[in-house]
C-alpha cells in the first residue's frame, strides 16, 4: 500500500520465518525513513503549536482504474490505486509526510478547529494556522456517530439497547445520513426496509420508536450544543502512521478481510461478489469476481432482501474468509448460498463444496488439522468441512423453546415468502430477544483444539468439542456477544456490541472479565469483532459507532485509540500482522453513508 516515496509497508511472512524476518523487516524500516520528507508545522492564530492535529495526504485526483465490468475492474486485471496516508503532529505541532509521486494535497483535521486543505506546492517554511471553530453546530458535525447516538435518550436503558443492537450492525447510528430529520412516516419506512434487511427490532419497538426518532433529532439539530465531544485523540498519535487504500465504491461493502501468509490482503465484496487481491507492499490490487453456478439467482437464497438496492451483483453474498493452513487455500462464506467457496491464491480458481443443510454460513475459521469451521447464522449450527474426507458435519445448537425450534426450520420457506414479495414480516410478532433467530455468529479455535461460538441474541456463548461431538453453552453475564478470539493462553476475548465493551473469558475457571471501551462519552460505542496479537499480547477491536480502532494491552492494561480519516468509518473485522501492523476495512453497508462514499483497506501502523 505505499505509493512511490512512501516508507516501506510490511506484508505478512510465513510463521516459520517470522521472529527473524521481523527484525530483519524492522531494521528495513529504518533504514527506509524518507530523507525528503516534508515537515510540516501547525499554529493556532496566536502562534502557539496544535499538537494532536492528523495531517492526511490525499491525492488531488483519483487514481483513474478500469471500470469495465460494470463500474468494477474487470476480473484478473492488475490495478494501481493511490495510496492515501494520515500523521499526528506532536507536542510541538510538528509532523513529517511523505511526499507522493502524484498530485497531492494535505488536510488537516483536529475537532474543535477548522479544517484546513492546502496542495503540496503550497506548503512552505512557515507554520499553518489553524482557526478554532466556535459555531455550535459545526462543532456538533466534527463529533463521530457515537456522540450523536449518546444523546438519544428513550427513558428506558432496555429500549436503547435493544436499538442500538437490531439498527447499527449496517451502519452507524448518529451518521450523517441517520441523524437528520425525518418525519415518523419516513422513519417507520426506514425500518421496515431494515427488517428485511436482516434487523430483529421488536414489533413494539417497531411501533414506538419512529415518533421517538422524529422528536429526538428535531430537538437535536434545533441545539447542537447538546453533541457532547467524542474521545480526545492522544499524544501517543504522534508515533502511528495510518495508510489507506480506495478499492470498491459506494455501491461496494467491504465486510471482511484476510492477510494472508503470501503478504496479500484478501478483502470481500459482500455486494459484488468480488475479492480484492491487495499487495500493502505497493497498493496494487486485483479483483477476482466470483462466478455465479448455473442456477444460481440473484440475491442468492434471500433474493427479497435486495430487491430495491440500487445496484448490486451478489450471488453468494461474501461474508468472512479464512486461509488453511497446509495449503494456504482461502475457504469463503457465501451467506446467500447453502456451500463453501474455495479460492487457491495461486492458480486463483473457485471451487464450490455444496452442503445439503445449514443457511446462512458466516464466520470462518480453520483449525489446526487443515478442517473448516463456520457458523450457520440462521439455522443454529455450527458446521465443520473435513477437506481430507470431503465431509460435512453439523451441529446443532439448544433452541430456546418449541416455537424457536419451528420458526428456524421454517427459515427457508419464510426466505422464498420475503422472495416473492409476500411482506411476512408485517405478520409476525417480533419479541425481544428475538425468538426465532437465535443467531450464532462469531467463532475461532483454542489452542486445544475446540471451536468456540457467540450466539449473539441469546447471551451465550458455546463450544464444540471435535473428538466428541459435545455441545456445551454458557451464559453471559452481559448481552450480545458478537465475535470473539483466543489468546495465546486459550482465554476467549468477545465484543459485548451493544453493551461498549469488551469481555475476556477464562474456560478453565468460568470467569469472566468485562472491560469498558475508553471511549467517550462513556458507553456510547458498538465494538462489532476484534482480534488478538498473539506476540505482543494485544487486543485491537473495532470502534464501529466511533471512527476508530482501540488498542488493549493485556499486560500493563492500558488503551490506545485510533482515529480512522473518514467521518462514518464502519469497520467489523481485524487482521494483524507479524510486524504489527493492523488492517481493517471501511465497511458500512451502503458504502455511500461513508464521508466521500469510497470504502479503503486501512493500515495503522502503531510505531
Amino acid at each position: 500500500m505505499n505509493s512511490p516515496g512512501d516508507s516501506t509497508m510490511h506484508a505478512r511472512i510465513p510463521h516459520h520465518a517470522a521472529p527473524l524476518m521481523a527484525v530483519c523487516l524492522a531494521c528495513a524500516a529504518l533504514l527506509a525513513a524518507p530523507a525528503s520528507a516534508v515537515p510540516i508545522a501547525v499554529q493556532d492564530p496566536d502562534g502557539k503549536p496544535v499538537p494532536t492535529v492528523m495531517v492526511s495526504r490525499q491525492p488531488v485526483n483519483m487514481a483513474a482504474v478500469d471500470t469495465s465490468d460494470n463500474g468494477y475492474p474487470a476480473s484478473g486485471q492488475q490495478q494501481q490505486a493511490y495510496v492515501e496516508l494520515a500523521r499526528f503532529t506532536d507536542a510541538r505541532g510538528q509532523v513529517d509526510i511523505p511526499p507522493a509521486e502524484f498530485p497531492w494535497k494535505i488536510r488537516l483535521r483536529k475537532p474543535g478547529y477548522k479544517d484546513r486543505t492546502l496542495l503540496a506546492k503550497e506548503l512552505g517554511s512557515t507554520a499553518v494556522v489553524m482557526a478554532p471553530e466556535h459555531d455550535p453546530a459545526a462543532l456538533a458535525e466534527q463529533q463521530p456517530a457515537n456522540a450523536w447516538s449518546s444523546t438519544i435518550d428513550f427513558a428506558n436503558a432496555t429500549l436503547k439497547k435493544e436499538f442500538m443492537l437490531q439498527c447499527n450492525f449496517c451502519h452507524q447510528q448518529g451518521g450523517p445520513q441517520l441523524r437528520r430529520e425525518r418525519s415518523a412516516d419516513e422513519w417507520r419506512a426506514a425500518i421496515q426496509r431494515m427488517m428485511r434487511y436482516g434487523s430483529r427490532l421488536s414489533s413494539q419497538e417497531q411501533k414506538e420508536i419512529p415518533a421517538l426518532l422524529e422528536a429526538h433529532w428535531k430537538k437535536i439539530h434545533a441545539n447542537p450544543s447538546l453533541v457532547p465531544a467524542g474521545t480526545p485523540w492522544g499524544a501517543s498519535l504522534a508515533k502511528a502512521t495510518i495508510r489507506e487504500l480506495p478499492i470498491g465504491d459506494s455501491m461496494s461493502q467491504m465486510h471482511d478481510l484476510l492477510l494472508h501468509s503470501n503478504g496479500m490482503v484478501y478483502v470481500g465484496d459482500n455486494l459484488q461478489d468480488r475479492v480484492y487481491e491487495v499487495d500493502p507492499a505497493t497498493g496494487r490490487y486485483t479483483v477476482y469476481k466470483i462466478p455465479p453456478r448455473p442456477g444460481d439467482k440473484l440475491g442468492g437464497l434471500l433474493a427479497g432482501r435486495l430487491r430495491d438496492f440500487p445496484k448490486h451483483e451478489t450471488y453468494q453474498g461474501i461474508h468472512s474468509l479464512a486461509e488453511s493452513p497446509k495449503d494456504g487455500h482461502i475457504f469463503i462464506t457465501p451467506s446467500y448460498q447453502r456451500r463453501l467457496i474455495e479460492f487457491d491464491p495461486k492458480t486463483k480458481a473457485f471451487i464450490y463444496h455444496d452442503m445439503d443443510g445449514g443457511f446462512y454460513p458466516h464466520t470462518v475459521r480453520f483449525d489446526a488439522k487443515n478442517r473448516v469451521w463456520f457458523t450457520l447464522a440462521l439455522s443454529n449450527q455450527v458446521g465443520m468441512y473435513d477437506r481430507a474426507a470431503d465431509k460435512f458435519t453439523f451441529y446443532d445448537l439448544p433452541f430456546r423453546s418449541l416455537m424457536e425450534r419451528i420458526t428456524v426450520k421454517l427459515t427457508p420457506f419464510i426466505f422464498k415468502l420475503l422472495g416473492w414479495g409476500i411482506p411476512i414480516a408485517n405478520y409476525v410478532n417480533v419479541d425481544h430477544v428475538s425468538t426465532g433467530v437465535p443467531l450464532p455468529y462469531g467463532i475461532d479455535i483454542t489452542p486445544d483444539g475446540k471451536a468456540w461460538i457467540a450466539r449473539l441474541h441469546t447471551d451465550e456463548i458455546a463450544s464444540v468439542d471435535p473428538d466428541t461431538g459435545k455441545v456445551t453453552m454458557v451464559k453471559t453475564p452481559f448481552s450480545a456477544p458478537r465475535r470473539l478470539r483466543s489468546d495465546r493462553e486459550g482465554n476467549l476475548w468477545i465484543t459485548a456490541f451493544n453493551e461498549s465493551q469488551i469481555v475476556r473469558y477464562t474456560p478453565s475457571t468460568g470467569a469472566f472479565m468485562r472491560l469498558d471501551l475508553p471511549v467517550v462519552p462513556k458507553g456510547s460505542d458498538t465494538p462489532y469483532a476484534l482480534n488478538v496479537d498473539r506476540v505482543r499480547n494485544q487486543v485491537w477491536v473495532n470502534g464501529t459507532n466511533s471512527d476508530s480502532v482501540y488498542r488493549y494491552d493485556i499486560a500493563t492494561q492500558t488503551w490506545s485509540m485510533f482515529p480512522m480519516q473518514r467521518h462514518v468509518t464502519f469497520t467489523r473485522d481485524v487482521e494483524i500482522s507479524p510486524a504489527g501492523k493492523v488492517y481493517v476495512t471501511s465497511a458500512s453497508f451502503p458504502s455511500w453513508q461513508i464521508e466521500d462514499g469510497q470504502p479503503t483497506l486501512i493500515e495503522i501502523t502503531p510505531q
